[in-house]
């Protein structure tokens, strides 16, 4: 086999399968094997006995395999079976490891023929087996029985592709010759997960019971639907052998006489027949294996990487070690809280990056939210016709009354951030149920009851302002009527999709938006070097626009009160936004500009519209006198109420809850319950840490046994693609010249067929015919022989179909076809 290490290669997979399935892992572990497919009674079952020697494998009618079998063959000395399940026993009666099989299977998937994806792991050790691992699974069926679901079919096709898919797995496809070969189940499954045929190993079971005047030469001289490592033909006992108890080692006999006296398959008897398939199987397993194991080292360790923090932890881990739940206790609250401080601060490992939270979502209910909400209030004023110094305190009154409603609203919305922030942090409690219950529920009272707090200061900020009516406040413009109209400055950039532009004219177009006090400008792009368009702010206003059928866009739209154009010839512009929230800024950026929301005229109490039209010049001047002294002084209070807001909430309610859960959160848990049952782990964490301390130790294992084998020898190259353009040359057709090694050629004169085998490796490819291979006259005994010479002693496993001439070789008159020159 090349040297100890090679040798070595096969039983240290079955290391791993075992390292691994002891674990419940196996069936995730792309570990190289050979998986056995095949349909219904197709024979996989005595080819696998045949390997063995005995007959272990359940038998009878419909589905027998309901399991996947993992078979680990190991050449030994003295024979005997045992299964990873019972490890501690050791069956020397054949009889009883298939009772054994047949009842962990039943242990799994019931009586009734129900089938599972978890494996029966089964050892053999034996005399007459070379080390080999196979996974024997279901046979592919079509049809229901007894308990079994509607969709059994699917279930065992999932099955079978869940092993068959990986590129770690060499796939058995079994096929009886007795059916027609383009119907097989097996052979279509493996093509449609390799179609190059890199993967796939033929066997043609039944040979033995093809009808009279048939046979399956094409087919196992690779020609009628060639595959890159070729066919095996076997012949298995039949079931009146099987129920006569006939003689493994005798069947063995009886398909060598059969391969040997055929004159259809004697040509390549030695390439025939369940030993060789054993021969074959093992070297193509154990170069798959040195192939792929510097790949599954890597993988191995990638996964050991991935695990050794959380492992750490675990390690010397005591569910029921007091000091451990005192010491996990505290990590946990202060953990707690320097999370919920820093999504409060938005910083380190707590920032959301697919939506904002926290702290983020909490400022900007503070600087665009509220603001928005509060020049809302100024659009809706009601001017009444009293003298000038009446109306102005009443008017003033009105309107710093209505910004109670907008100042419990934005108190409400950062309660609610607050909470979302606080069950956002305990979901690193989880492993513990009651503590995470426990610490939502204390820390959300506790900002519950600040809330009341919280809200009768703000109450009390804008009772302040309503006591008294500072008109000699440094700001306020006085009766003066001297407005200082503050520089152009922008208030807000950034990027919107004009939506209501036609196809015709270019379509939807995203560009970048500058909003100043005086203009809307749009740009390519941020770099503000090529305006688009200026339009100026006068007479606009904002409406809300539908959102599209088909559009995940939200839009909002500008237009003139005038009825004019706006941009070109559309009446309005409709701009849109990714997100609601976004529009919501952008309106409360065009309130600062003075660009209000469109409103249906005011209606007094009898339902009749205000008539606020006045041709009287000097009630007129006295109305727009009020009218600019209101703005002034509300502009004033807007101003004070912004900036006490955000420092009131902040103080009250988010700095409070900061300091309660640093100082006191940790008491009000000592004193809610006893710490025992406060720190009761969770059933699913307590399996997590389980599964996570059997897979590090599994996988340091298999990196062990991986780390002690050598693999320096030269494996066997994958077969060549097989070129079936030479099957059926039209005329004058030459074919595709096919590369072999000089040292391949026989000696001159000595045809394949009667070189004795060579040692080293099998061969795995059946030898083609050569280009004249009719049938033999009666009077000759001797098989036909190939006019051609084969690769050396057919003992190049990998050999390209040899190069069939594009004429026929001239023989002289009167010597038989088939008789070497």
């Amino acid at each position: 086999m090349g040297n100890r290490g090679m040798e070595e290669l096969i039983p240290l997979v079955n290391k791993l399968q075992d390292a691994f399935s002891s674990i419940g892992q196996s069936c995730h572990l792309d570990l190289p094997q050979i998986a056995v497919v095949g349909g219904q009674s197709a024979g996989k079952s005595s080819v696998l006995e045949n390997f063995v020697g005995r007959d272990f494998l359940p038998r009878g009618s419909g589905i027998v395999t309901r399991r996947p079998l993992i078979l680990q063959l190991i050449f030994s000395k003295t024979e005997y079976a045992e299964f990873l399940h019972c490890k501690s026993r050791k069956f020397t009666d054949f009889d009883e490891v298939r009772q054994e099989i047949e009842a962990e299977t039943d242990r799994v998937t019931g009586t009734n023929k129900g089938i599972s994806p978890v494996p029966i792991n089964l050892r053999v050790y034996s005399p007459h087996v070379l080390n080999l691992t196979l996974i024997d699974l279901p046979g592919i069926t079509k049809v229901p029985v007894g308990d079994q679901p509607q969709d059994i079919e699917f279930q065992i096709r999932e099955m079978i592709l869940q092993f068959i898919s990986r590129e770690s797995s060499l796939i058995l496809a079994v096929t009886p010759a007795n059916m027609d070969l383009a119907n097989s189940d097996a052979l279509k499954m493996a093509k449609e997960v390799d179609p190059q045929g890199l993967r796939t190993i033929g066997v043609i079971t039944k040979l033995d019971l093809m009808d009279e005047g048939t046979d399956a030469r094409d087919v196992l001289e690779n020609k009628l639907l060639p595959l890159r490592r070729g066919y095996i033909g076997v012949v298995n006992r039949s079931q009146k052998d099987i129920d006569g108890r006939k003689d493994i080692r005798a069947a063995l006999a009886a398909e060598r006489k059969f391969f040997l006296s055929h004159p259809a398959y004697r040509h390549m008897a030695e390439r025939m027949g369940t030993p060789h398939l054993q021969r074959v199987l093992n070297q193509q397993l154990t170069n798959h294996i040195r192939e792929t194991l510097p790949q599954l080292r890597s993988k191995l360790q990638s996964q050991l990487l991935s695990l050794e923090k959380e492992v750490e932890e675990y390690k010397n881990f005591r569910p029921d070690d007091p000091a451990r739940k005192t010491k996990a206790l505290l990590q946990m609250v202060q953990q707690f809280g320097v999370d919920f401080e820093k999504r409060i601060e938005g910083s380190g490992d707590q920032v959301d990056t697919l939506e904002l939270s926290g702290g983020a979502r909490i400022n900007r209910i503070f600087h665009e939210r509220f603001p928005f909400e509060l020049v809302k209030l100024c659009g809706v004023r009601e001017t009444g016709l009293f003298t000038p110094d009446l109306a102005f305190e009443a008017i003033v009154k009105k309107q710093v009354v209505k910004l109670k409603e907008p100042c419990l609203k934005c108190v409400d919305l950062v309660i609610q951030e607050l909470i979302n922030t606080v069950r956002q942090c305990t979901t690193k409690l989880g492993s513990y149920p009651r503590l995470r219950e426990e610490t939502e529920r204390i820390v959300t009272t506790h900002i519950r009851e600040r809330e009341g707090k919280t809200k009768d200061q703000i109450l009390l900020l804008i009772d302040i302002e309503l006591s008294y009516i500072n008109t000699n406040h440094e700001d306020f413009i006085g009766f003066a009527k001297q407005v200082a109209f503050p520089p152009v400055q922008v208030i807000r950039r950034g990027w919107l999709t004009i939506n209501n532009i036609s196809i015709m004219k270019g379509g939807s177009k995203e560009y970048w938006f500058v909003l100043t006090a005086e203009s809307l400008s749009w740009y390519k792009d941020e770099e503000e070097k090529e305006k688009k368009y200026m339009l100026p702010l006068d007479n606009l206003k904002i409406r809300d626009v539908e959102k599209g059928f088909m559009s995940n866009k939200h839009v909002f739209a500008i237009f003139n009160t005038e009825q004019r154009n706006v941009y070109k010839d559309l009446r309005q512009i409709e701009l849109a936004c990714d997100s609601q929230e976004d529009v919501d800024s952008w309106k409360a950026s065009f309130l600062r500009a003075g660009v209000y929301p469109e409103k249906d005229q005011t209606e007094n109490e009898d339902g009749a519209q205000e008539n606020t039209f006045s041709m009287d010049p000097q009630l007129e001047r006295q109305v727009e006198t009020i009218r600019n002294l209101v703005d002034s002084y509300v502009g004033i209070i807007n101003k004070s109420i912004r900036d006490l807001m955000p420092k009131t909430i902040m103080h009250l309610m988010i700095n409070n809850t900061k300091d309660f859960i640093h100082s006191e959160l940790l008491a009000f848990l000592y004193s809610s319950s006893d710490q025992s049952s406060l720190m009761e782990e969770s059933a699913e964490q307590a399996q997590r840490r389980d599964e996570m301390l059997r897979m590090y130790h599994a996988l340091r294992e298999a990196l062990g046994i991986i780390g002690d084998i050598s693999t320096s020898t030269v494996s066997t190259p994958v077969p060549p693609p097989v070129d079936d353009t030479w099957l059926q040359p039209g005329p004058g057709h030459s074919p595709p010249p096919q590369r072999r090694p000089p040292s391949a050629l026989l000696p001159p004169g000595r045809p394949p067929s009667l070189r004795a085998a060579a040692p080293g490796p099998p061969p795995l490819l059946p030898l083609p015919v050569g280009a004249a291979p009719g049938p033999a006259p009666p009077a000759l005994a001797a098989p036909p022989i190939p006019s051609r010479l084969g690769p050396a002693g057919s003992n190049d496993p990998f050999a390209a179909p040899p190069q069939i001439p594009a004429r026929p070789a001239r023989i002289p008159p009167g010597i038989p076809p088939g008789v070497p020159r």
